[in-house]
């Protein structure tokens, strides 16, 4: 079976971007969605987002509960795991897949400036900043960011999709790829 992975970070409630990316989801037909948290509070620092409607997030989400592997972010509650049907409590988490070890977390632990001790080759995936890009560091990890599904800094929002060696970064609003990096 061919693995395809999709990364989304930052949802903050927005049942307008969220729509945007279950249509991603089922366009992609994804092995595994890796939900790297802040998925359903926008946050003290934060606007409201478009379609804020963090009922309706969980509602699309649960949706896709069997595929999902999911962290905490800094703006998750306790409470959101009250209307989320997948466990979404946990700082990190590992995957295996393509060959390589990748570590899941929201990015506000640990991220490009401060990565977790990982071997050379590894991946180290985050949202967080919301801003996409794909890094090798010093330390010889590959540095993933998916960029921001809903509160973007200056790029579109975004996902990041991984398939056959290749990072594609997508555009929510238009559904196109707006970069294609090799992992």
């Amino acid at each position: 079976m061919n693995e395809k992975l999709l990364f989304a970070s930052d949802i903050h409630g927005s049942a307008f971007w969220c729509e945007k990316l279950a249509g991603v989801i089922e366009r992609e037909k994804p092995t595994r969605i890796c939900l790297l948290g802040d998925l359903l509070y926008h946050g003290p620092r934060n606007p409201l987002p478009d379609g804020y409607a963090p009922q309706e997030v969980a509602r699309i989400l649960n949706g896709y509960k069997d595929s999902v592997c999911a962290v905490r972010g800094n703006c998750d509650a306790e409470v959101d795991q009250l209307l989320i049907e997948f466990p979404m409590r946990a700082d990190y988490a590992l995957l295996s897949a393509f060959g390589k070890t990748f570590y899941l977390t929201h990015g506000h632990l640990n991220g490009e400036e401060n990565p977790p001790p990982l071997k050379g080759g590894s991946v180290l995936v985050n949202g967080h900043t919301h801003e996409p890009c794909r890094r090798e560091l010093a330390s010889g990890i590959i540095y993933l960011n998916c960029g921001s599904v809903a509160l973007p800094k200056g790029t579109p929002h975004s996902c990041l999709v991984i398939e056959n060696g290749v990072c594609r970064f997508i555009d929510l609003a238009s559904g196109e790829v707006f970069s294609s990096l090799p992992l």
